[in-house]
This record gives C-alpha cells, sequence and structure tokens, in this order.
C-alpha cells in the first residue's frame, strides 16, 4: 500500500499534456499544474477569441491568466529525480501509424485507449482521467478507440450527428432536422441503430446459414472429387482388363488363324507330293519302257523282235490324277478377305463403342451445372469449326466455301453412292459430331430453310427422313419472317425478330438445345430441355432454286 501511494503522488508531478515530468511548473486557476510551455503552447493553438481552457477538466478562464512559476512544484520534481523516477512511458505505448493517437499529446504521441462521443475526441489513459473524475463528463459516451471520429460532425452545420433521417437514409444534426430534412421521418440515432441491430441480426443469420450450406457443398464437392478419381481408376484397371482380354482373344483368333492355315497347308502340300511321288515314279517306269522298246526297234533277229513284242509293248495303267490349275499366291485368299472383313466389321463396332465409350464418359456430371451464356461474345466462346458432309448431301445441294454452304441447283451432283446420303429431301448433315458445349451460327437466305441437330442413325429415305418429323431431330424451320420448331412431328409456332443469321448453342451434357435471331442483340427464339442419348449432328434442308445456307465461320 505504501508503494502504490508513492507511485500515486509521483503522477501528480506528470505533466497531462506532455506526459512528461514537469518543466518549470504553473499552476492555473482551477489548480491543475502543467509545464510552462506545454499550457503556453495550448493555450496558443486556442482561438484567441474565446475564453482559455484547462486541457484536464476544461475549465474557462477569461481572461487568459498570467503564468507563474511555482517554485515549490520545482523544487518537488527536483528532488523526485534524484530518486530515478522515469519519466517517459515504455516504447509500446507510444502510437504507431496503425494506431489510434491521444488527441491531448504533445510531440509523440501515445495510444489512445478510448474516443468520446461527445467530444469527439480521443485520450490516453493519461488524459482520459477527466472523464471518470469529473461529474461533467458524466453523461459522455466512451468507446474503442476510432480514427473515424470526425464522420460524426454534419459537414453543413459543424454539429455531432444524433439523428437519421429515414426519408434520406442518412444521419443528421439537429440543425439539418429543423432545415433541409424538416419534415423528414426523423429517428434518434440510437433508435435508427437498434432497429438495423435487428436487421444485422437477420443478415448474420442468413450469412451464415449460407456458409453452413456452401461448407455443405464444398464437404459434397470434395466428396464428389473422391468419388470421381475412385471411380476413374476402377474404370481405368477394368477398362485395362477388359482390353486386355479382348487383345488376347484377337491373339488366339490369329494364332487359331494361322494353325488353321498352316494345318491345311501341311495336308494340302503332303497330299501334292504323295502325288508328285506317283508320277515321278510313272515317269521313272514309263522311260524304262521306252529305252526297252527303242532297243527292241534296233534288233535284226525278226523272230526275236516277234517273240519279245508282246510283253514289251503292254503299258500299265496311268496313275489317276486330279485336274491341276495353278494360281500362285491365291489358294488363301479367301481366308484373307475373311480377316479383313473380320478386320473392317472390328472397326466399325469398335467406332460405335467408342463413340458410346466418349458419350458416357462426357456425360460424367460432378459440379455444379454452368450458366447458359447471355453474350454474343460468351457464346463465342464455345464455337466449334462444322463442316458439312459430302456423303449425307442430296443430289441437288451443291456444296461448296470448304463444304460449308449448301446451295440448291437444277443438275444433279454426281455424288458417289453412299448409304448415309439422303435420297429424297434437300438435306445434309455436318461430317463432325457435337458432344458437350457448342455454338453455331448459319447464315440463310431469305426464304424457306431449316436449322437442326440431329441423331446420325437418321432414316435417309421417304417422309421419315425429314428432320424433325421423328424422335430423332430437331429443327428450326423459316419461312420469310416467320418461325417454326418441330419434333417428332409436333410443330410449335415461334415469333421473333427476322434475321439473316441463326445461331444454335447446344450443351449436350445439361440437354439445353436454343436457337437464336442474331443482329446487333440475340434473340432467344426457342430453347429446348431434354436428354440426349446419343451424339448429336448439326443439319440444314434447303429448298428453292438459288438459294442456300451456309455455317459461318466464326473468329
Amino acid at each position: 500500500m505504501a508503494q502504490r501511494g508513492i507511485q500515486l503522488d509521483q503522477e501528480k508531478f506528470f505533466c497531462s499534456i506532455c506526459l512528461d515530468l514537469l518543466k518549470d511548473p504553473v499552476t492555473i486557476p482551477c489548480g491543475h499544474s502543467f509545464c510552462m510551455n506545454c499550457i503556453r503552447s495550448y493555450w496558443d493553438e486556442e482561438d484567441q477569441e474565446k475564453m482559455c481552457s484547462c486541457p484536464q477538466c476544461r475549465q474557462t478562464f477569461q481572461p487568459r491568466p498570467a503564468l507563474v512559476k511555482s517554485t515549490m512544484l520545482a523544487d518537488l520534481v527536483e528532488e523526485l529525480k534524484k530518486t530515478g523516477l522515469q519519466a517517459a512511458p515504455a516504447d509500446h505505448c507510444y502510437a504507431g501509424p496503425e494506431d489510434v493517437a491521444c488527441d491531448f499529446c504533445t510531440g509523440r504521441k501515445l495510444k489512445a485507449v478510448k474516443s468520446c462521443l461527445q467530444c469527439l475526441v480521443s485520450y490516453c489513459e493519461q488524459h482520459l482521467r477527466p472523464h471518470y473524475e469529473s461529474p461533467a463528463f458524466e453523461k459522455h459516451k466512451l468507446v474503442d478507440p476510432s480514427k473515424k471520429l470526425q464522420h460524426n460532425i454534419c459537414s453543413g452545420h459543424d454539429e455531432v450527428m444524433k439523428i437519421f433521417c429515414r426519408t434520406d437514409q442518412q444521419c443528421i444534426c439537429y440543425l439539418c432536422s429543423m432545415d433541409e430534412h424538416k419534415g423528414h421521418d426523423t429517428v434518434s440515432a440510437s433508435a435508427e441503430r437498434a432497429k438495423k441491430q435487428g436487421e444485422l441480426r437477420t443478415s448474420r443469420q442468413q450469412i451464415q446459414q449460407r456458409i453452413q450450406d456452401r461448407e455443405k457443398e464444398v464437404k459434397l464437392l470434395q466428396q464428389g472429387v473422391e468419388a470421381v478419381n475412385h471411380s476413374a481408376d476402377e474404370a481405368v484397371k477394368n477398362s485395362d482388363k477388359i482390353f486386355t482380354e479382348l487383345v488376347h482373344l484377337i491373339e488366339k483368333r490369329s494364332s487359331d488363324v494361322k494353325q488353321q492355315i498352316r494345318s491345311k497347308q501341311k495336308s494340302e502340300v503332303s497330299g501334292v507330293k504323295e502325288l508328285q511321288g506317283k508320277l515321278q515314279q510313272e515317269i521313272t517306269e514309263l522311260r524304262r519302257k521306252d529305252a526297252d522298246l527303242e532297243h527292241l526297234s534296233h534288233t535284226n533277229d525278226h523272230i526275236q523282235f516277234l517273240h519279245s513284242y508282246p510283253s514289251l509293248s503292254q503299258i500299265s495303267e496311268a496313275t489317276d490324277s486330279p485336274s491341276i490349275n495353278i494360281h500362285p499366291l491365291q489358294y488363301f485368299e479367301d481366308a484373307t478377305a475373311a480377316v479383313s472383313e473380320v478386320r473392317d466389321k472390328l472397326q466399325d463396332i469398335l467406332s460405335d463403342v467408342w463413340t458410346k465409350i466418349s458419350l458416357a464418359v462426357t456425360s460424367v456430371d460432378v459440379f455444379l451445372p454452368q450458366a447458359e451464356p447471355k453474350s454474343r461474345e460468351e457464346f463465342l466462346k464455345y464455337s466449334c469449326p462444322i463442316t458439312l458432309d459430302p456423303n449425307t448431301a442430296e443430289t441437288r445441294l451443291l456444296l461448296s466455301e470448304g463444304n460449308r454452304k449448301a446451295t440448291v441447283v437444277i443438275e444433279k451432283q454426281l455424288y458417289p453412292q453412299h448409304p448415309d446420303r439422303f435420297t429424297e429431301k434437300q438435306q445434309v448433315m455436318s461430317r463432325e459430331s457435337l458432344t458437350g458445349r457448342c455454338y453455331w451460327e448459319v447464315e440463310r437466305s431469305m426464304y424457306k430453310g431449316s436449322v437442326s441437330v440431329t441423331y446420325k442413325d437418321i432414316s435417309r429415305t421417304r417422309d421419315e427422313s425429314l428432320f424433325g418429323y421423328n424422335d430423332r431431330s430437331w429443327v428450326l424451320d423459316w419461312l420469310w419472317n416467320s418461325y417454326n420448331f418441330r419434333h417428332n412431328n409436333i410443330s410449335t409456332s415461334i415469333s421473333g425478330p427476322p434475321s439473316s443469321k441463326i445461331g444454335v448453342y447446344l450443351d449436350h451434357r445439361a440437354g439445353i438445345l436454343s436457337f437464336y435471331s442474331v443482329s446487333d442483340t440475340m434473340t432467344l427464339l426457342h430453347r429446348v430441355q431434354t436428354t440426349f442419348t446419343q451424339p448429336l449432328y448439326a443439319g440444314l434442308s434447303v429448298y428453292g432454286h438459288g438459294y442456300y445456307a451456309e455455317l459461318c465461320e466464326l473468329k
């Protein structure tokens, strides 16, 4: 307790302005003491026409008191210095760049510990004391140190703003409420704060709920990533196993074919060699017989000739041999053709299967669906180069511009026969299949035609081959300035601005197909939401001699 008392006595010898030991101490009429230079500088900063005030208790004096050094205080301060009293506060008490500084400190300022909303001033611990000790400050509201106290001052009237105008949604002072905000719906700032506090709680609840929702989504997405990784690993392992089995099966069939060919080769060669040996033996016997007959023909003894001739002239029966027809390198050509046929069929099967595999892989959808583009610039991000397939073009369609333009002509084109060709309707399909997100545009002549998407297995003959008249295709028809959508022979009339250019947006995985009228702006004509089970192909239909439709080059 004695130490505490000494400490309190020592603190009385600090100047509340510079927070250092008093230098040339003076006592002003209210009884508070300061360094002579500190109080003089403080009063010099105040308006000379106004009364002087005490920095500590705010008591005012008029006229300005004369300052006389207090000899007794000066002597006591000198005695205290001899005791080793540390006058300066620790460095950590001084205000840094990020701290709120005490407005009363001169020189190096200390950190403020509180700000007063009534005084609109921030105080360090030393300068804050009057607010706790003097009844004059009893109703002042102290808050944590703030650098924004001047925001509480009305710029028009230089008064503290304590009122909130609900009409204009702004803080005002009492003079504003009697002037430009007169008649407005006004309440005290504290009342509006109470109301906003309730709204704040609601907002926080909504934010916290959204945080919980997003955390759940993040967790679900993480689970989705783990599931995708696990499923992908299993799919790769299983596909490797299946393709390995397929390779082993093909290798086994290859080995079986080789074995059959070699077995047949061995059998045929063995039979030929056996017949060849018999024929060679017969040749030897015939040559011996021919030599005996030649020798007999030179015999001069007629009796000997006639006696030997009957036995020598008899020729043994010829060995039966099949007709021999030599075709080098052609004996097993049927086997080669059969293997080639298997290869071609396998290629076709693998092509179809690969399409199904590719579609199954691209259909994996774990993440949240992406929003559909809004502007043409956003659509162009998904533009894909598309060309027309000559093997599908009806013979009255002339393809040009790098197989991007289809024009109706009178003379039939000399296209080769192909199972994919449309035989009755003036239609053509794209060469490229469409999956994922795609966008393309069609420039058209202003008559009759259509732009469509279709499955590859659409009929190529009769009326069921017409785009939109079956469940394999979706089509937007135009006739002059009117539009019509058709699918599975169900027609829907559409209104929209006339345009020579039609934009088509496809999100295969999401099952979205949209048609747009493209000019300076994009206008949605029709949107389809369905499920696509196969890759799609772009389609064009053109009617009328000289009319055309062209797939645009998008950059």
